[in-house]
């Protein structure tokens, strides 16, 4: 799995769009435990932005693939992935689609951004509904300077089999995302911030000249 390729691979796209807007919606279920922290952020985050660390690790923790780059997202429903070279490709949802922009392919792929996520936007990212329908959430307590919530789907077909999110006080900061392959996606996020003001233009994307569209949310 690597989002390298997460142009041709839209379950990998969908499993780590989904794991920020699921560790933002995660507060209201797990506020009653001991990470007040998760409910803080649920309650009060509108846009966040961070820069990322991303690895894939193989089955014996041994990495496969490295990348790094910058995500904003704006609730409900907007976010932006830019992955930095040498591995350049861009990530934006509007709300209705999701633009997969492989710079390097100089091809773009749309799709429904409710089919790629899956069923669950309606709920996670509107920030509304019952999240523990779908999700069985665990409060997994610390280790080291983080402290850990675990978040397993109930549905089979959610994309993936477990999620940790680590909070260092009321930062997020580290997500990871095991698949059905044994193989771990760790986000480790940096420089976080909160409620600053998000330009509506970060989250369009307009096809540059000479570039392929293809667009499957018409179909």
């Amino acid at each position: 799995m690597t989002i390298i390729n997460a142009a041709a691979n839209p379950s990998v796209v969908s499993a780590l769009l989904l794991a920020l807007f699921l560790a933002i919606d995660a507060g209201r279920a797990a506020a009653a435990g001991s990470l007040d922290s998760l409910g803080r952020f649920y309650d009060n985050v509108i846009t966040y932005t961070a820069r990322f660390d991303q690895v894939v690790l193989d089955e014996g923790l041994n990495t496969i693939e490295e990348s790094t780059g910058v995500m904003q997202i704006a609730r409900p429903g907007r976010f932006r992935w830019d992955y930095e070279p040498p591995n350049e490709q861009t990530i934006v949802g509007d709300g209705t689609r999701v633009w997969i922009y492989d710079i390097e392919l100089e091809q773009i792929t749309v799709r429904p951004q409710e089919q790629l996520l899956g069923r669950t936007p309606a709920t996670i990212l509107a920030g509304s509904g019952d999240f523990t329908t779908n999700y069985e959430v665990r409060d997994l307590g610390p280790a080291g300077s983080l402290a850990w919530v675990g978040i397993r789907p109930r549905d089979s077909d959610s994309g993936f089999n477990d999620m940790r999110i680590g909070f260092e006080g009321d930062a997020l900061r580290t997500i990871e995302l095991v698949d059905g392959l044994g193989q771990t996606t760790r986000i480790t996020l940096n420089n976080g911030t909160e409620n600053e003001p998000a330009e509506d233009s970060r989250f369009t994307l307009t096809p540059p000249e000479g570039v392929d569209v293809i667009d499957e949310s018409l179909e």
